[in-house]
C-alpha cells in the first residue's frame, strides 16, 4: 500500500510538472495571440473623424519632408499622411462628401506602412478596412478616378510601391467588414 502511494504522489508530480512545462511552452503563443488581438482592435478603431473632413486641424505642408521616410509625416497625428491630406483638400475643396471618402481610404492605406506587422491577422485587419474604404467610394461618383487620386498621392515613390507589394504577400483569407463609411455621407 505504501508502494502504491509513492508511485501515485510521482504520478500526480509527474502530471503537474508536465502541465505547467505545456503552459510554460504555451505562453508565448498566448502572448502572441494577445499582441495580434490587441493590434487587430486598434486597426479596426482607427476611424475618420467629421474634425478631419472639415479641415479643423491641417497640417503644414510637410515639404520634401513628406518622402523622406516610408510612411511620411502626419503632424496632426490623424493617421492621414500629410501631403495626402492636404491634396486631398486642395483637390476636393468644395466637397466634403468626397473628402470623406478619400481621407478615409487614405487612413486604410497609410495603415499598412504605420500599423507594426505583428502576423498576417494584423495585415489582413488592415486590407479588411482598406476594403471597407473602396466600398466607402464607390458610393460616389468617379470611384476609379477618386482611387488612383489617393493611390498615385499615397504610393508616390518605388520604395511605397515595393513595400506595399510586399505586405500584400502576408495578408490572409478574410471576410469583408460592414460597409459603412466613417461618416454618414448622406449628410453632406
Amino acid at each position: 500500500m505504501i508502494i502504491f502511494k509513492k508511485i501515485l504522489k510521482w504520478v500526480f508530480f509527474i502530471f503537474v510538472g508536465l502541465f505547467i512545462l505545456a503552459e510554460i511552452i504555451r505562453l508565448p503563443f498566448r502572448l502572441q495571440e494577445e499582441k495580434t488581438a490587441e493590434q487587430v482592435a486598434k486597426i479596426h478603431a482607427t476611424k475618420l473623424t467629421l474634425d478631419d473632413v472639415m479641415g479643423k486641424n491641417l497640417p503644414p505642408d510637410p515639404g520634401a519632408e513628406a518622402d523622406k521616410t516610408i510612411a511620411g509625416i502626419d503632424a496632426n497625428k490623424n493617421c492621414i499622411r500629410d501631403d495626402v491630406e492636404l491634396a486631398v483638400f486642395k483637390a476636393y475643396p468644395n466637397s466634403a462628401k468626397t473628402r470623406a471618402v478619400l481621407l478615409q481610404y487614405a487612413i486604410a492605406l497609410q495603415m499598412e506602412f504605420t500599423q507594426p506587422i505583428v502576423n498576417k491577422d494584423t495585415v489582413t485587419a488592415t486590407v479588411q478596412e482598406e476594403d471597407r474604404a473602396y466600398i466607402c467610394v464607390i458610393s460616389i461618383n468617379d470611384t476609379n478616378k477618386l482611387i488612383d487620386f489617393v493611390k498615385q498621392k499615397q504610393l508616390n515613390n518605388n520604395t511605397r510601391k515595393d513595400f506595399r507589394a510586399n505586405y500584400y504577400e502576408k495578408v490572409g483569407s478574410y471576410e469583408s467588414l460592414d460597409h459603412k463609411c466613417d461618416i454618414d455621407i448622406s449628410t453632406f
